[in-house]
């Protein structure tokens, strides 16, 4: 016995500090993790989600540059006006999209933000990006249009967003239309306050995230009404998708 101790101890000796290693380095990159989340982003989730947002850039140039569809095109042919086919374009992108697709480019100057959105709010699709609601249309359809996104995870598009002020712009670029809003108010409701997403008496952009940070308590809301719509060139006659059509702006309510 007395012989095979000495074998033993130095043995275990190297294996404690090793494990005392590991437990040391994995404590300070908890610790780091946890303190860029709090002052900026969830650094690995950030990572993921611009991965993925490269691959929605590029999605959604795709889906711009082929234009209407061939039943898109026919059914353009017998509306009237550039606002009914932006509206038809939307409803029509809509059904057409799978959750978690791109479907628009969110610009927030005010944040520096420049993010693609998908359609969809669900967990899945906010990992992706800023994401529509289902109950809402798409930006270009009337009423109401909602945006939710994370303001700590999944490179956080809506971190600094208690930082918007009333007369803010806000665009929303989508394949058939530029959408130009400016921001009328912020609002604190409950997190499950479903009124948000009702149907106004104009058009507007509703943006959603948790509130306050690090808490899914609240949410705050940010109100945004549409100022200029202008339909992507050719696009809304059933050709090509080239920019710089025809400014339109919202009727008088």
């Amino acid at each position: 016995m007395a012989t095979v101790a000495p074998a033993r101890s130095p043995r275990r000796r190297r294996t404690v500090r090793a494990l005392s290693t590991v437990l040391i380095v994995a404590g300070v990159l908890v610790t780091i993790d946890a303190i860029l989340t709090v002052v900026w982003l969830e650094p690995v989730t950030a990572l993921q989600t611009k991965l993925r947002q490269n691959g929605l850039r590029s999605d959604l140039a795709s889906l711009t540059a082929a234009g209407p569809t061939a039943v898109e095109r026919h059914a353009l042919s017998g509306l009237d006006g550039d606002r009914q086919r932006v509206a038809y374009l939307a409803r029509s992108l809509k059904r057409r999209t799978a959750d978690g697709a791109a479907v628009g480019r969110l610009k927030i100057p005010r944040l520096g933000s420049d993010i693609v959105v998908v359609k969809g709010s669900d967990p899945a699709d906010l990992r992706k990006g800023p994401g529509t609601y289902d109950d809402t249309g798409l930006p270009g359809a009337p009423g109401t249009v909602a945006i939710a996104g994370h303001r700590t995870t999944y490179l956080a598009p809506f971190r600094h967003i208690d930082d918007l002020r009333p007369g803010d712009p806000i665009t929303v670029q989508m394949p058939y239309a530029k959408l130009e809003y400016r921001v009328e108010h912020l609002q604190i409701v409950p997190a499950d306050a479903r009124w948000i997403l009702r149907r106004g008496s104009y058009d507007r952009l509703v943006l959603t995230a948790c509130h306050p940070l690090f808490s899914a308590q609240q949410r705050i809301v940010v109100f945004a009404r549409l100022q200029h719509m202008t339909p992507v060139r050719g696009v809304t006659s059933g050709q090509g998708s080239e920019h710089g059509g025809r400014l339109l702006t919202p009727r008088p309510t």
